[in-house]
């Protein structure tokens, strides 16, 4: 039975070979626990079921705790993803996911808080004192069953008009585990398929596809309900399997688990995330400053 999750350290665990091509690293890092895989080829990829490329895992404590502006887990955050930004350029941050549906409305929430610079040039830059800010453009996708247009060709014909030298992306991601919802962060230089957490797919956003390099975040919000049942109860059985699938999803349909509490942990993650990316691109302003534009 497939169990679905759109982390890279699950993705791994499910793999259960010996990926020679993976290397796994982990650390501590200002009391955060820091998980680090290096998918190496595409063969060692698609034994995962993810690309080649750079994953960092960011374990925290639950979201649903108070997020402050002063947080300790920012500046490590912003520094994880400044690693995987070029050190010049525009860049351009997009928010995916549908504002209505609470699960996926990290995106958008979190862009709503990023700061947009790329329009704040020459005098009147330097008269406010904002000369040391990176070009930032900022892009709020909606869902195709919103707008009609799918969510990569929308980023692919603003990234054609503004040139950015790279483009960061936030989703809501899917997990395997109850006990990771709210408490994870994931960072890769991948990309990342809109949907696929809840197994609709749609064109990936990648270099591949957008000719710059695309860093994606997420935090997972939901637990596919085959995998989580699966997990569970731990059936081999092939014949289980498929009772177990037409019971927790009747006549095809998918279902997902959220936490009650869901609305908080979006808004806190949401905090989150925007702080810290706010630090990784404007590193030349001093936090108090950065916060004061916020």
């Amino acid at each position: 039975m497939e169990l679905r999750t759109d982390l890279a350290v699950e993705a791994r665990e499910l793999a259960q070979e010996d990926l020679k091509d993976v290397d796994y690293r982990s650390e501590e890092t200002q009391g955060l626990f820091i998980e680090r895989l290096d998918v190496k080829t595409k063969r060692a990829g698609q034994l995962m079921g993810k690309d080649a490329g750079r994953y960092v895992t960011v374990n925290l404590p639950p979201l649903t705790d108070n997020i402050r502006d002063t947080d300790e887990r920012l500046p490590v955050i912003a520094q994880e993803i400044r690693r995987l930004l070029p050190v010049n350029g525009l860049v351009m941050v997009v928010g995916l996911g549908n504002p209505e549906i609470t699960p996926d409305a990290l995106g958008p929430m979190c862009v709503s808080k990023v700061l947009a610079t790329r329009h704040i040039t020459g005098e009147i830059a330097r008269s406010t004192g904002l000369d040391r800010l990176r070009a930032v453009a900022v892009l709020r996708t909606g869902v195709t069953g919103q707008t009609g247009i799918e969510t990569g060709e929308l980023i692919l014909s603003v990234v054609k008009r503004i040139k950015p030298s790279a483009v960061i992306v936030i989703d809501a991601l899917a997990s395997r585990r109850l006990e990771r919802l709210g408490c994870t962060l994931q960072i890769s230089d991948t990309g990342i398929a809109p949907g696929a957490g809840v197994g609709n797919h749609r064109t990936k956003i990648c270099e591949a596809t957008l000719g710059v390099p695309v860093i994606a975040l997420g935090v997972p919000t939901v637990v596919d309900a085959v995998t989580l049942v699966s997990d569970l109860v731990c059936i081999e059985d092939e014949a289980q399997q498929k009772d177990l699938r037409e019971k927790v999803s009747p006549r095809g349909s998918t279902m997902v688990v959220t936490p009650k509490e869901i609305d908080l942990l979006i808004e806190r993650a949401s905090r989150l995330l925007s702080l810290s990316i706010n630090m990784a691109l404007h590193s030349d302003i001093d936090t108090s400053d950065l916060l004061s534009l916020l």
